[in-house]
């Protein structure tokens, strides 16, 4: 599994020389959402999906996302669809407890090519990419600190608690945007000096002394904080184009394989395909050992393109530890339906001596089944006739094939 905080990794033969960090870490409370704020969908993909559509429609940059801890392989995904050809530019990093947290963990994986750094809000998913090349183009020209802006249009009062205590003259304000954009030895040193929390990044450049401009935003760059601004930008958005099912088949239905094995010798009982076996010696493994219910969820997650179960499961996340089927095809659906997919069925076939599968094998089904939202699922046992490590009573082996279709 690769280092937490770190998903991704490219070489190129020619680097870029600027970089684009967007960050999508944010978990979006306000917005009053289940999913954090950057895997909310917006006409069938999420806010980082059409927020990339923008970094990826401008010039040719480095892209790292920053993503929230275990959300790191679908936004890589997201990313990937999103770059096309340009695929390789793409990594993943993981975010930290604040907004400068996650900026420095992108600052650290850019590449030492990249001179000019943009940091994107995911949540501004409609920044035409216009925006991203007036940014860039104004930090060439200048050296300094650039920041998209659009003049403030409502009358602004100064107020104390319910009283309003004076006019505000708008003339001398603007509402900032992103992209925000800097020389990368600004940025870096900025952040090196930083000893309190910004609300953006031009904000801890100019309190580092560095000059910061601005250039023409744009309405569309507005940010999705509230449930009315989802609405605004789910009316707004352009639907996105699907890839040609010749070239990835993301318009068919999609087919996925996953397959699991563990070892007897586990402590306390036996949970296998969903349910407890009494009597039965248990799995070992780092939750419950359950072959059938990991194998599904490898099956899945290879269908959608989202990693796979190291990636959502993995050693560092300890809440799935002890964890049944239930808790981890549960978080897989999920998975799955924030990404636009939906389960059509899925098969197993389980090569074990023991249990004895057939008398519960409707159970099995049932439960599993439950699991998936009421999609089908069908398991089949089998024994090996005595060869291999399943043969000789050592372990279990699963083999899942899932089908899946877009929502």
């Amino acid at each position: 599994m690769p280092p937490r905080g770190y998903v991704c990794e490219v070489t190129l033969t020619a680097s870029p020389r600027v970089g684009v960090i967007v960050v999508a870490a944010g978990s979006g409370t306000r917005l009053g959402q289940d999913a954090p704020k950057a895997f909310v969908g917006i006409g069938g993909h999420t806010i980082l999906r059409h927020a990339l559509r923008g970094v990826f429609a401008a010039p040719e940059a480095q892209v790292v996302v920053v993503a929230p801890a275990g959300r790191e392989g679908e936004a890589l995904t997201d990313a990937r669809e999103a770059a096309g050809a340009r695929a390789e530019l793409v990594s993943v990093v993981t975010g930290g407890a604040t907004r400068q947290a996650s900026v420095a963990a992108g600052l650290a994986a850019l590449w030492p090519a990249v001179q000019v750094v943009l940091v994107h809000d995911a949540a501004r998913a409609l920044t035409p990419p216009a925006v991203f090349e007036r940014v860039v183009d104004a930090v060439d020209r200048t050296g300094w600190g650039v920041v998209p802006a659009l003049p403030v249009i409502d009358t602004i009062k100064r107020v104390d608690g319910d009283r309003i205590v004076e006019a505000v003259d708008r003339s001398q304000l603007a509402a900032a945007q992103t992209p925000q954009g800097f020389r990368r030895d600004v940025l870096e040193t900025s952040y090196a000096i930083a000893a309190e929390e910004f609300t953006d990044d031009a904000a801890l450049v100019a309190a580092a002394g560095h000059r910061v401009a601005i250039v023409e935003g744009d309405v569309h760059a507005f940010k999705i904080t509230t449930p009315a601004d989802l609405e605004r930008a789910r009316s707004l958005a352009a639907p996105i184009p699907a890839v040609p099912a010749a070239a990835s088949g993301s318009a068919l239905p999609r087919v996925g394989v996953g397959t699991d094995v563990h070892a007897f010798g586990g402590d306390g009982a036996l949970w296998l395909a969903g349910i407890e076996w009494a009597g039965e010696p248990a799995l070992s493994g780092h939750s419950d050992g359950d072959a059938v219910a990991h194998a599904i969820v490898d099956a899945l997650l290879s269908a959608a393109g989202l990693g796979d179960i190291g990636t959502h499961f993995g050693t560092s996340r300890p809440e799935f530890a002890d964890a049944h089927a239930d808790a981890f095809l549960a978080r897989t659906r999920a998975l799955l339906g924030e990404a636009g997919w939906t389960i059509v069925n899925v098969a197993v076939q389980l090569q074990s001596n023991r249990p004895k599968f057939a008398p519960r094998r409707a159970e099995a089904e049932a439960v599993l089944s439950a699991a998936l939202g009421g999609a089908p699922v069908s398991v089949a046992a089998t024994t090996t006739d005595g060869l291999g490590f399943t043969g000789a009573g050592e372990g279990v082996q699963a083999f899942a094939v899932a089908l899946i279709q877009r929502s």
